[in-house]
């Protein structure tokens, strides 16, 4: 009794010092990041003061600077270089000599870089989500969930469980190698390349960056053209809180420019991580399939939202809302596909529809709107061709959205969110990808017709079923092929950053972000070793060392049934015939008859 006693309050003493030293902020010094050329203050000068038309077609001067602008209002905010391929190649070789420095680094330095990075997200969430806002058009509450809380969360997932997962992992070694002691290792792979998609600036630029330089790698990311003015600033703060560390310059980078870009990116890394289209995909895997470079394909989303019968509807409406509305369909892992119970299809579409009446797009920065600007130059014109293609196949529109004021002489950017009801999969909308606030509504009767509906896209990225049974939504669930599932949830498992999270078919392959993201960063090596035991080696029998005795095979089958075989009684006669056989082989005459 008093030894348990003993036990009880060691064990409290030692949750008390632990909830005191949560008490007691850790040391981490602020860093100064100059912002002064991004805030709109109204002071700009003349020359980034005026609206941008982008010119239609190429032109000699697109093709050496990638020009920005506010897609909300086509304001100018100026323009970087496109890199050729041999200044790219330069900057990676920069980046290989920053790896070799920061691969003998602490995970001790590496996480002082991780909170540096976390206390000044926190002190500048207005900035990093106006800036964000600015370069692609989402509103400051959308930059918010997408771009400042996934990355949060990703930091501090790494500094609870990153050196966890990195480091040596003891394994099994087996029967036949029970004298051994076996693990795997994690070592840096070098330089990681990322080329990232425009949706959400910050956290695609932090998501790869995070992994690979906790890692021990350098990175090198190619942002989007669409998204370059938010993703160099975005660079400053990384490099001031390497700089606060005493990490090597040029350990991350940023690069600016259109394919060639990319290219040269991908020919220079020692892995790629992509995340945009899939027929970029596709070029990307040729590409690097010449150097043999390891690639990460994070592609397309059709994501199914399907909504049984024994919903709380009004609930659920809220979800499925913002689900396919999120920063102007810049969501995710995007909800695309909607798939009702006919029992409450009515009740689930006027629900839907009230709450898209509410809705109001428009400049997120001049006024208070649920929905900013779509980010793609002339992506509104597809968007209303998939709707179209829609409409002259039978379906109809059930409501749609406003739009606010946009100001004179902007270039409308802007799509209203859209319900379409009476869609099959016949519609180019139900099978391409829309990336833009559209809700198409189909019934289904059964679950299991619901799942042949989900199933039936070339997409694979992630799906949301909701049920008051969750034993039923995770059973509609896990028949759905994707990589990514949510109960009675939508997107919740890109806030678990311990999950992976990628998808299949034309969604792509590999995973970033979770354990398997981390380790992805690495060269897995497998390391076997002798244990502490004296004396105890490989050492290969007489009976099948050179030249091989004449009873060899007959020693190697007793060995195999010895170690493996399927009841005690056939390991133990085995056993014994492996004796039997190595007591000969050892026996002064048999010595005799080899040596002659």
């Amino acid at each position: 009794m008093a030894f348990w006693w003993a036990l009880f309050v060691l064990g409290f003493a030692y949750a008390v010092c632990r909830f005191l030293l949560m008490l007691i902020p850790p040391n981490v010094p602020s860093i100064e990041v100059d912002a002064s050329d991004v805030l709109d203050d109204g002071n700009q000068t003349q020359e980034n003061s005026f609206i941008y038309v982008p010119p239609r077609g190429r032109t000699p001067q697109a093709e050496t600077k990638v020009q920005c602008y506010e897609p909300a209002t086509m304001k100018y905010l100026g323009y970087f270089p496109a890199l050729t391929p041999v200044e790219v190649k330069e900057r990676v070789a920069q980046a290989r000599k920053a790896q070799k420095v920061w691969a003998k680094s602490s995970f001790k330095q590496r996480r002082q870089f991780l909170r540096i990075l976390l206390k000044y997200i926190i002190e500048h969430q207005e900035l990093i989500c106006e800036i964000s806002s600015r370069d692609t058009g989402k509103t400051m509450v959308d930059a918010s969930l997408g771009e400042i809380m996934t990355t949060c969360e990703k930091i501090t997932w790494l500094l609870s469980e990153g050196e966890r997962w990195l480091k040596p992992e003891y394994r099994c070694c087996g029967r036949s190698m029970l004298h051994k002691r076996s693990k795997v290792e994690f070592h840096p792979l070098g330089v990681v390349g990322a080329i990232v998609s425009w949706n959400y600036p910050f956290h695609n630029i932090f998501n790869p960056m995070l992994a690979a330089v906790f890692s021990g790698n350098s990175i090198v990311i190619k942002v989007s053209e669409h998204a370059s003015w938010s993703g160099c600033f975005y660079l400053r703060i990384i490099q001031s809180a390497l700089a606060a560390v005493g990490a090597p310059e040029n350990l991350v980078d940023v690069v600016t420019g259109f394919a060639e870009t990319g290219e040269a990116l991908v020919s220079s890394v020692d892995k790629i991580i992509f995340v945009g289209s899939p027929g970029v995909g596709k070029m990307i895997m040729k590409s690097a399939a010449e150097n043999l470079t390891p690639v990460t394909l994070e592609l397309g989303g059709k994501d199914a939202f399907i909504v049984c019968e024994d919903v709380d509807v009004e609930h659920v409406s809220q979800i499925a809302v913002r689900a396919v509305l999120q920063s102007s369909g810049q969501n995710c892992a995007g909800a695309e596909r909607f798939y009702v119970h006919e029992k409450i299809y009515s009740s689930f579409v006027s629900q839907v529809s009230k709450i898209v009446k509410s809705v109001s797009a428009g400049p997120p920065l001049t006024g208070r709107y649920d929905m900013g600007a779509i980010c793609l130059q002339e992506h509104s014109e597809r968007l209303q061709y998939l709707v179209n293609d829609a409409l002259d196949k039978g379906a109809k529109f059930v409501v749609r959205g406003s739009v606010g004021h946009i100001g004179e002489g902007a270039v409308d950017q802007f799509f209203p969110p859209t319900v379409i009801e009476n869609v099959n999969h016949t519609m180019k909308l139900m099978q391409e990808e829309a990336f833009g606030p559209i809700m198409p509504l189909m019934k289904f009767s059964t679950d299991e017709e619901a799942v042949k509906l989900a199933n039936d896209s070339k997409y694979g990225l992630g799906c949301a079923v909701f049920s008051g049974s969750q034993r039923r939504a995770k059973e509609i669930a896990s028949q759905i092929h994707c990589g990514v599932a949510a109960i009675n949830d939508f997107a919740s498992t890109y806030m678990c950053q311990s999950l992976p999270f990628g998808g299949v078919k034309d969604s792509g392959f590999g995973r970033f972000a979770g354990v398997e993201g981390l380790r992805a960063c690495c060269l897995v090596k497998s390391v076997v070793e002798d244990r502490w035991w004296p004396y105890i080696k490989t050492k290969i029998p007489k009976p099948i060392q050179y030249p091989v005795a004449e009873n060899g095979f007959e020693f190697q089958e007793s060995l195999v049934e010895a170690l493996y075989g399927m009841n005690i009684w056939d390991r133990l006669r085995a056993l014994v015939n492996v004796l039997k056989i190595l007591t000969e082989q050892n026996s002064p005459a048999n010595n005799k008859r080899r040596d002659d």
